[in-house]
């Protein structure tokens, strides 16, 4: 097991391998690498913001001496913000994504999007409430996205002066298309958000089949050092968690779907057990809610929220657990 400690910042993995960590890995809070050999360097991914960008940047630039500018290559691992928004940064970089990651960049709630439902959000009931809980400590305003230069379809293999980085999408999964980035003579990979370690994973596009295959990929490699989309550093204990958690949420979820349940029912009667001690349990919403459109395939029946009615679902997850909590606590107290 890995045991670098779970620290906001630069960690230095070895031999010319980089994890930047940002805690607590909840919403927008994302992890980001560096490869770097022979003056040469691949950049896997940006944050949520420039600032937070920029300060990445540096200690990258304090520990290797490689500024922004000087960046060889970036690979975005997926269309999410908090990977991509980044990118304006290091303009100079050959830009690769999956061809699904840029079709869905095109089509990603935009930078603006973000800034204006946060100034409604005080107009937007329980919904609001969670946009300003989860993205007040972004600063997106005239943020443009900065687009790929480059994509691929399948696997890529890249060079990093001497090492060999070995691209490959496994997507859809987490988004339309999830890159895995394995340095393998380091037995190093960056698996983007395939995996959220101590974290509830969110599963946005699916199906659910292909992220656990990922996960069992990432099992078959020669890796010792796994660096997640958000989280702490982990190894394949953490590959496993995740796929035990999409095992169970699709098996539960299927039992109530089959049982006339909706899907904001299904979630809310999902017993949790350990998983409940992850941060963002209430992804459980979109979870269950991205399982029934699976499973709506089959039949004429159709539930289509906006994104919208799914934070406000969220929300009210948040809020009926919290005083729940509240309750038993209360119990035991009378006790």
């Amino acid at each position: 097991m890995n045991n670098t400690k779970y620290n906001k910042g630069l960690h230095d993995i070895g031999n010319g391998i980089y994890a930047y960590l940002q805690p607590d890995g909840s919403w927008g809070w994302s992890n980001a690498g560096l490869i770097t050999d022979c003056n040469e360097s691949l950049l896997v991914d940006t944050l949520y913001d420039q600032p937070l960008t920029a300060t990445m940047l540096k200690a990258m630039k304090d520990a290797t001496g490689i500024e922004a500018k000087e960046i060889n290559t970036l690979v975005n691992t997926h269309a999410n913000g908090d990977h991509t928004w980044g990118n304006g940064l290091v303009r100079n970089a050959e830009i690769i994504t999956s061809k699904q990651t840029a079709e869905q960049m095109l089509e990603e709630i935009s930078p603006q999007m973000m800034v204006n439902m946060l100034l409604n959000a005080k107009n937007m009931g329980e919904a609001g409430e969670f946009i300003l809980e989860n993205f007040s400590g972004f600063a997106w305003e005239g943020l443009e996205v900065t687009m790929p230069t480059k994509t691929f379809e399948g696997e890529l293999d890249l060079k990093v002066g001497h090492k060999s980085v070995k691209l490959k999408n496994v997507g859809p999964a987490h988004t339309d298309g999830d890159t895995l980035v394995y340095v393998p003579d380091d037995k190093v990979i960056y698996t983007g958000d395939i995996l959220f370690i101590d974290g509830t994973p969110v599963i946005w596009s699916g199906p659910t089949s292909n992220w656990i295959k990922a996960c069992d990929y990432i099992l078959s490699l020669d890796v010792d050092v796994i660096v997640p989309g958000h989280g702490p550093i982990t190894d394949k204990n953490g590959v496993r968690q995740v796929r035990d958690y999409l095992n169970y949420i699709s098996v539960e979820s299927r039992r109530r779907f089959d049982a006339g349940m909706n899907f904001y029912e299904a979630a809310n009667d999902i017993a949790l057990g350990d998983f409940g001690k992850w941060t963002d349990t209430e992804r459980i919403v979109i979870n269950v809610f991205s399982q029934y459109k699976e499973f709506n395939k089959e039949t004429t029946k159709a539930e289509v929220p906006d994104i919208i009615e799914l934070l406000k679902l969220m929300q009210q997850y948040k809020n009926n657990n919290s005083l729940k909590s509240t309750h038993s606590h209360n119990c035991c107290e009378n006790h």
